[in-house]
């Protein structure tokens, strides 16, 4: 039983999996050197792989780079297909943003990411461009540390040995045992603002959606530009309804299971 993790495992696959992923919005198109670097296979093993994607019309090339078609969003869909969930959240979200007047996102963790799977943007300028599939680092954002905070101990400590913090603005927190007492508090309070971490200029209050067994599911959030939203508005504003949104999401989802 030991061996049986080792015979079902694929490894054309997972490297097939590990060249689709090379694309990115910093990277949209990939020469073979490329992909073969990023993905950490051969040359040979990534021509393969890439002109088996153009075969199936996940990709197309000019002869020297590859592109992503929209046949690729395929994949991604698959999942939030079965998340209808979120199509149900949709009204709660764009109440929640028509109320505050600035954006609600959705994010669930993937590994040490934040991604998106959900997002009602603000008709306001905002300078961070993010939409359903964005990733983003967990530790610098409220969504990722409400999430962070539903970890148990031992993984928590385990995510906090394994990631190294990068000063993405003069207020990024690096410091590990500063960084442990943001995710503790968040999890103490139930709900976490993060103050121009991960851009500056950029403020957001998070409260984790759970299911009806007390799970997080997901993380909800309000952003907005640091210039129109106070630290203490975010927390006397738009808290309040920030948690009933999370509740009401919480609840179609236990509807639906």
């Amino acid at each position: 039983m030991s061996r049986e993790p080792e015979r079902v495992f694929v490894q054309s696959l997972e490297r097939g999996l590990a060249v689709m992923r090379v694309f990115s919005r910093e990277r949209p198109s990939v020469t073979l050197s490329e992909a073969a670097a990023v993905a950490d296979v051969t040359r040979a093993t990534a021509r393969r792989i890439l002109l088996t994607l153009q075969q199936l019309g996940y990709v197309r090339s000019d002869g020297r780079r590859f592109v992503p078609t929209p046949r690729m969003l395929d994949i991604g869909y698959a999942y939030l297909a079965s998340l209808d969930l979120w199509a149900a959240a949709e009204p709660c979200m764009t109440e929640l943003a028509e109320l505050t007047r600035e954006s609600s996102s959705a994010a669930t963790l993937d590994g040490d990411d934040l991604v998106y799977v959900a997002r009602v943007p603000s008709r306001r300028v905002m300078t961070i461009a993010l939409s359903v599939g964005s990733r983003l680092p967990a530790y610098p954002t409220s969504m990722g540390r409400v999430l962070l905070a539903e970890l148990e101990p031992c993984d928590l400590d385990a995510y906090l040995d394994r990631v190294r913090p990068r000063q993405l603005t003069p207020c990024t927190v690096t410091d590990r045992a500063k960084l442990r007492e943001r995710i503790d508090a968040a999890r103490e309070q139930g709900w976490c603002i993060v103050d121009q971490e991960l851009e500056s200029g950029i403020r957001s209050i998070a409260a984790p959606v759970r299911d009806q067994h007390g799970s997080a599911i997901a993380a909800l959030n309000i952003g907005g530009h640091a210039g129109r939203v106070t630290v203490e508005q975010l927390r006397e504003e738009f808290l309040p309804p920030l948690l009933d949104a999370a509740r009401q999401i919480g609840h179609a989802a236990a509807a639906r299971r």
